[in-house]
């Protein structure tokens, strides 16, 4: 029995010396502050394994997707000219 209460003690002693978590931003933070989710995606691609799972990770990388599909959007394209279709 006491093993197990020093056990938990020492437990809680070591919960209570880690550093606090870092704040988890959301997607639209991510996707507002272009140079903190480049320098996130930096760090999430550099350790996969670790990282990847992450909520920082996973939203910098959703902000990622939309901030791509939003400039593809906003391609515009133009018509091919010179280009005879189908002739011999």
């Amino acid at each position: 029995m006491k093993k197990l209460a020093l056990s938990l003690i020492f437990a809680a002693v070591l919960a209570g010396c880690t550093e606090p978590a870092e704040p988890v931003q959301s997607v639209d933070w991510y996707k507002e502050h272009a140079t903190e989710r480049a320098d996130r995606l930096a760090k999430c691609r550099a350790s996969p394994g670790e990282l990847s799972a992450t909520p920082n990770c996973i939203n910098a990388e959703r902000a990622e997707s939309l901030a791509d599909a939003g400039k593809r959007r906003g391609l515009s394209v133009q018509p091919m000219t010179g280009v005879k279709m189908g002739g011999k």
